[in-house]
């Protein structure tokens, strides 16, 4: 609606998990080295966890994105179903055809999917998102796939991904032995006060900005009292301060603009 008026090929805060949008902040950059670390180096468990808006899946994605064409992948966005049925989520999204749908032969023809990556020196990552919503069996299950191992290495790396909640979760005593085997964990942060200017500025140039589009200091001040920091607040905030904008027909957002539009939202 206002792309045309601020000279935009598309806009710039919307709230999909786009990686073309994906910003490099401290925090990011930090959970992004830990899993490629993590993978690289077959440490079986790693788990990136953050609260709601602050961009996990986007790393997931931007992740599936960088990764070396020898690492084979499997993406699970939704969690929510079966021991069995994920287990046969994870075999089709790997391109693995099973003999049948039994869990034997699921986990039978993953391991020696596994097996023959490895031996041509392949790498398999498993990535599920929104893992705080695993029942504590799935988990089980999760822990259970860490064990197809080689005796030097581990066949398949899990990357747990979650909000906050799923550390409650590995808590429990019947998920010790999963919580014990997690070899690499990080936490994301939202983006710091200073970040948030460059965030904005970053996600406006992705769009095609030309420079003309302001942010007044006291804007800034006010998206980050609204947002703390989190980019999915962030992006509606902004996407509805460039509505207003649009409609008073300036391209300047100042601090007016944005405490209406915080009102709004609220």
């Amino acid at each position: 609606m206002y792309e045309t008026f601020y000279g935009l090929r598309e806009k710039p805060f919307n709230v999909t998990s786009d990686p073309a949008f994906f910003f490099l902040s401290k925090r990011h950059k930090e959970a992004f080295s830990h899993l490629i670390y993590g993978i690289n180096e077959r440490k079986g468990i790693l788990l990136i966890t953050g609260e709601i808006g602050t961009g996990k899946t986007t790393l997931c994605k931007t992740l599936l994105d960088k990764l070396d064409k020898k690492i084979k992948t499997a993406f699970i966005l939704n969690p929510n179903f079966s021991e069995t049925q994920l287990l046969q989520l994870i075999v089709e999204d790997l391109g693995i055809i099973p003999k049948n749908k039994t869990k034997m032969s699921l986990i039978s023809s993953l391991n020696k999917f596994l097996l023959q990556e490895t031996s041509q020196g392949g790498n398999v990552a498993l990535i599920i998102d929104e893992a705080q919503n695993l029942k504590a069996n799935q988990l089980e299950q999760i822990r259970l796939l860490s064990n197809l191992e080689t005796d030097k290495e581990k066949l398949l790396q899990i990357i747990l991904v979650g909000q906050p909640e799923l550390n409650q979760k590995l808590v429990l005593t019947q998920l010790r032995q999963l919580n014990q085997r997690i070899a690499i964990r990080y936490h994301i942060l939202p983006l710091e006060k200073d970040e948030l200017k460059e965030y904005i500025a970053y996600r406006l140039n992705v769009a095609g900005s030309n420079g003309t589009i302001e942010f007044t200091p006291e804007a800034l001040e006010e998206i980050f009292i609204f947002s703390c920091g989190i980019p999915r607040l962030t992006n509606v905030v902004c996407d509805r301060a460039l509505l207003s904008g649009f409609v008073k027909e300036t391209k300047k957002i100042s601090y007016e603009i944005i405490k209406k539009c915080v009102e709004e939202i609220r």
